[in-house]
């Protein structure tokens, strides 16, 4: 929207903060409903005033299009009116489809979200039968970061339902350390409500959510029946099992059903990742792999990469944050290089992100080949794509491409754009995404192209598991408008 004059952006600014502070409550109405808001994909429930705002301001930036809160906001009041299922609302392109049509061809915005909406006007059908529950095998970084998603997306109750925590007890203080653990995060933050402890019955309460802590020292010793679980999916994300025979462990305990791995899957474990090949999954599958955080970066773009410019051959470079399989200062280490101080040097190793690519994407095989370099930073982790295409294109070309795929494809909700020049890794702290492309810094001669390629290596990837979780627990929603694209979760 083009203002007239210098005066007129703070009182506009007072408008639209007005319009997003009153947009939370409907929002937050609608989520206890399974009614879950998104604008151009990113999700607007759970979010405060700026966070709103900010989502807006992104959408102009990247869409091109002037949608503001005095858009949104007439179409998330009319929603909030309605005898709305559980579904998943794109208001952002709602709004966008409501402007396009020159308001709703004369519809008011009730009219043409009554129109939008039709199909799920009073289908009141669960996302699933009866919930999902839910066990963490394992509390670190991952496993606590996924609490923190899982406890997010509680909503109505009736999805996924985090009922327990499985670890080997560090200590008699151990629960309230594990509390603090999921209280505080060095990179992440503050958790985002509010966390007591329960001694008596080994329970972490978080926003409402009991969550037992079960002490173990080996999967299959664990009675899960006994605390009232049954029929668990299991996110085994200590890394310590990685094939078939061992993550078969977990069936043997009562009360587990399904277990999938935070990790590279070894033989033949399907290694999924979301919105590229979730198809794959089944309701038979009882384990399954997430794959790693490195490749469920590089995947998506290298696959609408493959689909549209036809990639000859590869390299692939991830400048990685270190991780806790380093070590803090100098000490042995079985793998090279690693036993050096990871806060103080850049360390050469290998990754299995570029040979796990063939696995996902057949059409690659033996074209890529890779390498990882562990920096100094402890989140957000840079991929370096060098390819060579099957035909010439130029830098616009290559943005456009990527930028569409960001606001419109079935991978909306794993690739991210930007083009800002001032981005650097802390500024990614958080993403949702799988990947972040960086077009500001896109490199193109003839037919060799040089991506960037973001990604917040723990929450990023965390996301990413969170949604293979959901399809395989047969979480469905129907998707508004209509005429988007089916999203992967």
């Amino acid at each position: 929207m083009a203002l007239d004059s210098l005066d007129d952006y703070f009182p506009d600014w007072k408008e639209r903060e007005a319009l997003a502070e009153a947009m939370i409550p409907l929002i937050g109405r609608l989520y206890r409903r399974n009614v879950v808001t998104y604008c151009y994909g990113r999700a607007l429930h759970n979010q405060s005033v700026i966070q709103i705002m900010k989502t807006h301001r992104y959408v102009r930036q990247v869409a091109h299009n002037e949608l503001s809160e005095f858009e949104t906001y007439p179409i998330i009041e009319a929603l909030s009116e309605l005898d709305l299922g559980p579904s998943h609302v794109d208001v952002g392109k709602l709004a966008s489809k409501y402007m396009e049509d020159s308001n709703g061809n004369g519809l008011t915005p009730q009219a043409f979200v009554e129109r939008e909406c039709a199909g799920v006007i009073g289908r009141h059908v669960p996302p699933l039968q009866r919930p999902q529950d839910v066990v963490l095998y394992g509390f670190g970084r991952i496993g606590r970061l996924l609490a923190r998603l899982l406890i997010e997306k509680t909503g109505g109750g009736q999805q996924l339902v985090l009922r327990a925590v499985v670890v080997r007890k560090g200590s008699e203080e151990d629960l309230i350390k594990r509390a603090s653990l999921l209280r505080r995060d060095s990179i992440h933050g503050g958790f985002q409500g509010t966390i007591r402890v329960d001694a008596d019955n080994s329970c972490i309460i978080a926003n409402g959510n009991v969550v037992k802590i079960i002490y173990a020292n080996a999967p299959e010793e664990v009675d899960y029946e006994a605390h009232g679980i049954h029929e668990a999916l299991i996110i085994d994300n200590t890394g310590v099992w990685r094939d078939e025979a061992s993550l078969g462990r977990h069936l043997q305990a009562k009360g587990a059903a399904r277990v999938i791995l935070t990790a590279p899957g070894k033989g033949q474990i399907k290694n999924i990742v979301s919105g590229v090949n979730s198809s794959l999954v089944t309701p038979n599958d009882t384990i399954l792999s997430a794959a790693s955080c490195t490749t469920n970066a590089i995947v998506p773009p290298l696959k609408v990469m493959d689909d549209e410019f036809d990639i000859l051959h590869g390299h692939m470079e991830t400048v990685h944050a270190y991780t806790n399989d380093q070590n803090l200062i100098d000490n042995f280490h079985k793998k090279n290089r690693r036993g050096r101080g990871a806060p103080l040097n850049m360390v050469i190793t290998e990754t299995g992100a570029s040979s796990a690519v063939a696995k996902l994407l057949p059409e690659l095989e033996g074209k890529l080949t890779g390498n990882a370099i562990r920096v100094p930073t402890p989140n957000v982790s840079l991929a370096i794509l060098n390819l060579t295409l099957g035909r010439s294109t130029s830098v616009e070309e290559v943005n456009e491409h990527l930028r569409y795929v960001a606001l419109h494809s079935n991978l909306q909700r794993q690739v991210d754009f930007t083009e800002s020049p001032d981005m650097v890794s802390s500024d990614f702290v958080g993403s949702r995404h799988a990947c972040i492309i960086d077009g500001g810094a896109t490199l193109v001669r003839d037919n060799n192209v040089v991506l960037y390629v973001w990604y917040d290596n723990e929450f990023g990837y965390a996301c990413q598991v969170v949604r293979v979780v959901q399809k395989w627990a047969g979480i469905k929603y129907p998707l508004i408008p209509e005429d988007v694209e089916k999203q992967g979760f």
